[in-house]
């Protein structure tokens, strides 16, 4: 049985933080790949210096080529609209119903499990991977879960501190300030020749196409 991890997220843009959570979710819960999955728009709010989805998911693409088990996944994208967890836990689910899912998400988001769109059949879809954060014990994550779960649907990993940010890298870049080794060198080349995150800066909806031909 295929033990796939889905690592959600704007990716406004994706940085070493995210690369980090997918390869430490991956090795330490033994998941045999693990998605970043860029939403097309976040359901909660704005996705502030927004150069599109379609230039989003082009740079979720360049941050995992080559990485073992990692890969970019063009799902939520390509079905438009407000991303809602559950509604994208189901279609992989009708997919490929012989995978196990692992919905990946740090310890403060998790705690918020309760106010997400249907949370019971979230984690009856998939397992809720949590990654340690500093100030949110995870007993205090459990209890939060309790009434959603019979307690087989919630796992731990543990990664570094990585106080980097897609909203400190956009004032960065905004300011142009270098974001060299704080997002994968591809990433940071393909900001740089589209002129993403600068004041100046033109929505890119078509810029997966343009790149890739």
């Amino acid at each position: 049985m295929p033990r796939v991890g889905i690592l959600g997220g704007t990716f406004n843009p994706p940085h070493i933080g995210h690369l980090v959570c997918a390869e430490d979710a991956r090795d330490q819960l033994g998941l045999d790949e693990v998605l970043l999955m860029p939403v097309h728009r976040p359901p909660h709010k704005e996705a502030v210096g927004d150069p599109g989805p379609a230039a989003r998911l082009l740079l979720c693409e360049l941050a995992v080529a080559g990485e073992a088990r990692l890969r970019a996944s063009s799902l939520e994208v390509d079905r438009g609209g407000p991303s809602y967890t559950v509604d994208t836990l189901r279609v992989l689910h009708d997919r490929s119903p012989e995978d196990e899912l692992t919905f990946i998400v740090g310890a403060d988001m998790a705690q918020s499990l309760g106010t997400w769109r249907e949370p019971a059949e979230v984690l009856r879809l998939a397992c809720l991977a949590v990654a340690g954060r500093d100030g949110v014990p995870a007993a205090d994550v459990e209890q939060a879960l309790a009434p959603f779960h019979d307690g087989s649907r919630l796992a731990f990993f543990e990664m570094p501190r990585i106080d980097v940010s897609s909203s400190m890298l956009r004032r960065w870049i905004a300011a142009g300030r270098s974001v060299r080794h704080l997002v994968p060198e591809a990433v940071a080349a393909a900001i740089d020749e589209h002129g993403w995150y600068r004041d100046t800066a033109p929505r890119a909806e078509g810029a997966r196409q343009e790149v890739q031909g």
